[in-house]
């Protein structure tokens, strides 16, 4: 039978569940939580250490004492555990540094969304929780969903002034944030003979923003100069079967740009230019490379930043930071009135410097334009290339980088989802249902604030409650009560890994979640805290306010005053991780090797 490329990785048919043991196990600052979280599972030595990579970025340098003492924590145990593969704060952003270890057919997993970067390098590289992390320590394999995939084939070239930032948003424009869930992307064509690793990487790492398991491209010539030597690895047979596929031509791109609050709300830059802005960021983890800053620089060069403008600049990592200085690319951002930032990934979270004032409008290269994503909630985070970024730095408003500015629209142009916030008083809670039947695209933010996430650690869910859903409805916390249900609707859980928010459900005893989609990494965040969590498009439609909702996940019934749903049985392990209300607990139990 002709294969996938996910296929031959997992040694299984789409839609299987497998167990598989990575190459290797990220983990950045999470590392402190989820080493509690393993101490919970009986664990003491980690089984397979020569296999961690941990990275210290999220908070480098960190910028408080508790942070502080998490990373002095973190650097004692890589030492008891025997961890070679660690990198200290200030060396680089984890999905750069993944770079220098990465090769062609590896399995790769990380407690980050954006673990799906490596693919860039013909790997299979998925992110997954803090919880499935220590459980790997413990157990040294996890599960896997075979998933299907879809194919992109790439033909003809981008033109000048058009970057892969622009060809990552203009797929997640055409097919939404959601419009790969739990799916491998293959890349496919002519065009990506085109794309350096460095666009490759870009490419990948925006796969998350679609919902997307993982994104591949295949071990060809541009990998093998990479390596500086001849690679084989792995790719999809002739004839491989496709959930669907998708063709683009690159010389039909041009610059766009991610309008606030959702990453899928693409338009046409020429659209949006003249809008004012106040800030912007070049680097992360998306576009952090020595290319994208030499973009910037050609843009920034003999120019000036203008006056009360903020720029911002995070290289990806410490060696990309000194290849700028020693070929004059960080000289020129510098002379022109950038900041440059030590490696981090603060000011894409809002946990180091760069947090935006009330009011600002800020274009960056990063991957989530989520409200308050930035570390400010009354702040609008549009998301562009690097060299729109530069541009609009010079003149103080989204500007076209092409020399003959164009006049285009967005073809794909969809209804962006309103980023809803529940009003004070409104009370959604009615015969023990949470009714948010009305909300699209929920995501990790808007559940627990990423500024939260390493000032309260998932390890201890008694303390994530008083926040839970703060940023979206201010009534929740204070009234959720062990056996309420909740109802919600498209791509529930998208964004980020934190699984603060599956931990703090299952804490409160929500009996069950029931969406019409879910974002991939929630999902599995939601099986290991043993939260029960439904895909049932029927149901959520049918939902009234005031219905009685009784889950029953052994019999597979759903009853909604008085009328059955028939729910599909899950795999047994994971209906055993289930019964024993999450995955410490099943590990606990006596479920390792």
């Amino acid at each position: 039978m002709a294969m996938t490329f996910a296929e031959k990785i997992l040694g299984a048919e789409a839609g299987t569940v497998v167990f598989r043991e990575p190459d290797i196990i990220l983990s950045h600052d999470n590392t402190s939580s989820i080493f509690k979280t393993f101490q919970k599972m009986n664990g003491s030595q980690i089984r397979n250490p020569g296999r961690l990579l941990v990275v210290l970025d999220h908070n480098a340098p960190p910028t408080s004492a508790q942070l502080a003492t998490q990373y002095q924590s973190i650097r004692n145990l890589v030492k008891e555990q025997g961890i070679d593969m660690f990198y200290d704060a200030g060396k680089g952003i984890c999905h750069q540094i993944m770079s220098y270890h990465a090769r062609p057919g590896m399995l790769i997993v990380g407690s980050d969304s954006h673990t799906c970067t490596a693919g860039a390098f013909n790997a299979l590289a998925a992110g997954i929780d803090r919880t499935e992390t220590a459980g790997i320590w413990k157990r040294g394999e996890t599960w896997f969903r075979v998933p299907e995939t879809l194919k992109i084939t790439l033909n003809g070239k981008l033109r000048e002034g058009v970057y892969a930032k622009d060809l990552s948003l203009w797929i997640i424009g055409m097919i939404g944030s959601a419009g790969a869930n739990y799916l491998s992307i293959e890349y496919h064509g002519e065009g990506v003979k085109t794309l350096s690793i460095s666009e490759r990487m870009t490419l990948a790492n925006l796969a998350s923003e679609m919902g997307a398991k993982n994104a591949v491209f295949p071990p060809d010539e541009i990998l093998s100069d990479f390596y500086r030597e001849e690679i084989s690895g792995i790719w999809a047979d002739k004839g491989a079967s496709y959930v669907q596929e998708l063709e683009i031509n690159l010389d039909e791109i041009y610059p766009l740009v991610a309008v606030p609050h959702q990453v899928d709300n693409v338009h046409a830059l020429a659209e949006v230019a003249g809008t004012p802005v106040q800030e912007g960021l070049i680097g992360t983890c998306t576009n952090g490379r020595l290319e994208d800053l030499q973009e910037a620089a050609s843009v920034l060069r003999g120019e000036k930043v203008r006056t009360g403008f903020q720029l911002l600049v995070t290289p990806a990592s410490r060696k990309i930071y000194l290849q700028g200085m020693k070929d004059g690319t960080i000289e020129t951002l510098v002379e022109a009135g950038a900041n440059v930032l030590s490696p981090s990934c603060g000011p894409c979270l809002g946990t180091g410097q760069g947090i935006p004032a009330d009011g600002f409008t800020v274009l960056s290269t990063s991957n989530r334009n989520f409200l308050g994503r930035m570390g400010n909630k009354n702040a609008s985070v549009y998301l562009a290339s690097p060299a729109a970024v530069a541009l609009a730095a010079i003149t103080g408003e989204i500007t076209d980088p092409r020399k003959q500015p164009g006049k285009e629209r967005f073809p794909y142009r969809r209804e962006p989802s309103q980023t809803l916030t529940i009003k004070e008083g409104d009370n959604r809670k009615l015969n023990g249902v949470w009714n948010y039947a009305d909300v699209n695209d929920l995501n990790t933010d808007q559940m627990f604030a990423g500024n939260l996430t390493y000032k309260v650690l998932s390890s201890e869910p008694e303390t994530i409650l008083p926040h839970l859903f703060a940023g979206f409805d201010p009534g929740f916390a204070g009234n959720v009560a062990k056996g309420d249900v909740m109802v919600a609707g498209e791509n529930f859980g998208c964004g980020s890994s934190r699984e603060h928010p599956a931990v703090g459900l299952a804490y409160a005893g929500v009996k069950a979640v029931i969406v019409k989609s879910v974002n991939r990494i929630f999902y599995r965040s939601s099986v290991n805290q043993g939260l029960v969590l439904i895909v049932y498009p029927a149901i959520v439609e049918a939902y009234q306010p005031g219905d009685s909702l009784e889950v029953d996940l052994e019999s597979g019934t759903v009853i909604m005053s008085g009328k059955t749903f028939r729910i599909p049985p899950l795999p047994e392990k994971l209906m055993e991780i289930i019964r024993n209300k999450g995955l410490v607990n099943w590990i606990r139990s006596g479920n390792t090797k």
